[in-house]
């Protein structure tokens, strides 16, 4: 006749309680249920039984391993070895290759501290200086941007828990609680999304930041396709909004590089601001919206003509930004021909130079 086997088990119990485990009555009964449903000749499934409802701490697993070899007489398991494999710590690749020979000498703490340092440093570079892999680095930190653009009031209302009164849906509530005022009903003006105009220098003096600036534009086309626009400004003003809508950038970025034909051309800001405004803007594209320009500012055409259209910009939008990837250098001075006419018509010139500089021109948008 096989022996009840409980009374072993409440045994192993208080052996683990003396030697330090805190099992508790309640740890014991769920150990005692799960062995009802195990082997309980398998002494591999009585161990994992008892590790699993008798352990509350990791430090907890010395002791229990020591105790269940010396009552049921197993192979003691060796100390600082779990039986579980610990699951491997995510990296964050390094933009610059380790020297050879550095071999596993180099801790895994000191190469999480070196990637992320890699990383802030990346976020304060010059987009017009970066390698080829901290390009690479920089789509991947510009992929999980998350853009809040700005909202407005609209003319709709709708049920909200203050502001003016709301007779009907107040007199209806009265109705259904029998003629008494039980609870007022409040309105108030809807927020809807306020129109992002993007404008884009991509003339020579600008290509080095034009591929960054786009990609940027996508991701910011992406969180709200319906209420952003992006134009190209060289030569000629070309409109990119349905192509940076793509859901990939790669794709996005292919589609706008073959609908612009002026990359890296001449630039003509007064020119292609007057076709803007004449085509799209005074039509209602510009209405209420924050326009922002990305532009170095350099104007080979007439300056009065980009300072008499940034005016009327300005009557239009909502708010008018001037990006200038210049601006964030020491010792710049807003010199420049198409700067100087444009500075008494903008609301901030901002820089633009660095992935930290976009994040803060993220922000402006929000707070305009």
């Amino acid at each position: 006749m096989t022996p009840d086997p409980i009374p072993g088990l409440v045994g192993f119990a208080t052996a683990l309680r003396e030697a330090g485990l805190p099992c508790d009555a309640h740890r014991v009964q769920a150990y005692l249920a799960a062995v009802e449903e195990l082997d309980i000749g398998d002494q591999t499934q009585v161990y994992w039984a008892g590790r699993l409802t008798l352990c509350a701490d990791p430090d907890d697993l010395p002791k229990y391993e020591e105790a269940f070899a010396r009552w049921f007489d197993a192979e003691p398991a060796r100390r600082g070895k779990s039986r579980i494999q610990q699951p491997k710590q995510a990296r964050i690749a390094a933009l610059t290759a380790a020297p050879q020979g550095s071999g596993d000498s180099q801790s895994e703490p000191d190469r999480l501290k070196a990637a992320a340092s890699d990383t802030e440093v990346l976020r304060h570079r010059d987009l017009g200086e970066l390698s080829k892999a901290e390009r690479e680095h920089l789509r991947e930190l510009l992929a999980v941007l998350r853009p809040e653009l700005p909202v407005r009031r609209s003319m709709r209302q709708h049920a909200a828990k203050r502001g003016k009164l709301d007779p009907p849906r107040t007199l209806r509530g009265m109705l259904a609680g029998g003629g008494e005022p039980v609870r007022l009903a409040y309105r108030d003006r809807a927020r809807r999304p306020r129109r992002l105009v993007l404008l884009i220098d991509v003339s020579g003096s600008m290509s080095p930041y034009a591929d960054a600036l786009l990609r940027f534009a996508h991701v910011v086309v992406r969180r709200a396709p319906s209420s952003v626009e992006v134009f190209t400004l060289g030569t000629r003003l070309t409109r990119v909004s349905r192509q940076l809508r793509q859901r990939d950038p790669e794709r996005a970025m292919l589609a706008a590089a073959a609908t612009v034909a002026d990359f890296s051309g001449g630039t003509r800001l007064g020119e292609t601001l007057r076709v803007f405004l004449d085509r799209w803007g005074q039509r209602g594209l510009a209405r209420q919206a924050v326009v922002t320009v990305f532009s170095d500012g350099w104007e080979r055409g007439d300056p009065s003509l980009l300072g008499e259209q940034l005016a009327r910009t300005r009557r239009l939008a909502h708010a008018v930004l001037w990006v200038n990837p210049h601006a964030g250098r020491d010792g710049y001075a807003p010199v420049q021909s198409g700067i100087a006419a444009a500075l008494p018509h903008l609301d901030q010139l901002l820089a633009g130079h660095s992935l930290a500089t976009l994040e803060r021109l993220l922000v402006e948008i929000r707070n305009a």
